[in-house]
């Protein structure tokens, strides 16, 4: 079985969608899954302003009253926030590139840093620490992270995402034997509706 993830790791609906993700997979421990980087918001040096801070800040409590994760908000006072998720996507890439089949990991890594030990994501130093957290080089990542075929490859990435018309995270999808794409959650859901729709599309398709 093949599916097939899109999200952005600084996504904190795809934070809270994790669990329910691995609950799907530990379901069906040989189906093969690809991480799809959807990128939130490109490049910036710019610092959020304070309406953009407080609504995002808004989401975390939201998230929190409704799935069983948790945040660290000292984020918010700690930190310079930026709106700029795209150095997280090439991170993930780059770690993928470097070893195979790596990208849950680092998006953890990612999602752990940002949200529980209040570090920003958004600096080239904090995704050095996380690739070196799962165990990679660190000037192999650096050259990886930097160089023009990993910015190529978060091309396809966003490529993909808008073909396969995504407009929000988390979105998963069950690809089919003729490789056509169909939708097992566009936006958070839990592990049973994951399973009833994982049931429904692939029986529908054999």
């Amino acid at each position: 079985m093949r599916l097939l993830y899109v999200l952005d790791p600084m996504c904190s609906w795809c934070y809270a969608f994790q669990p329910e993700l691995e609950a799907l997979l530990a379901a069906h421990p040989t189906a093969n899954i690809e991480w799809i980087m959807g990128g939130l918001a490109p490049d910036s040096q710019h610092p959020m302003d304070d309406s953009l801070k407080q609504t995002i800040a808004s989401y975390w409590h939201q998230i929190e009253s409704k799935t069983q994760v948790s945040f660290n908000h000292d984020f918010w006072h700690l930190n310079t926030p930026y709106r700029s998720t795209y150095p997280a996507c090439r991170a993930v890439i780059s770690a993928e590139q470097l070893l195979p089949n790596s990208a849950q990991i680092m998006v953890k890594a990612i999602q752990s840093v940002y949200y529980l030990d209040a570090k920003n994501p958004s600096l080239e130093a904090t995704l050095i620490n996380c690739a070196n957290a799962i165990g990679l080089d660190e000037n192999q990542f650096v050259e990886v992270f930097k160089s023009d075929e990993t910015e190529q490859h978060l091309q396809q990435h966003l490529q993909l995402t808008r073909q396969l018309q995504v407009r929000g995270f988390p979105a998963l999808f069950y690809i089919d034997e003729e490789n056509r794409a169909h939708p097992v959650a566009m936006g958070f859901s839990q592990f049973a509706d994951l399973e009833r729709n994982l049931r429904l599309v692939s029986q529908s398709k054999r």
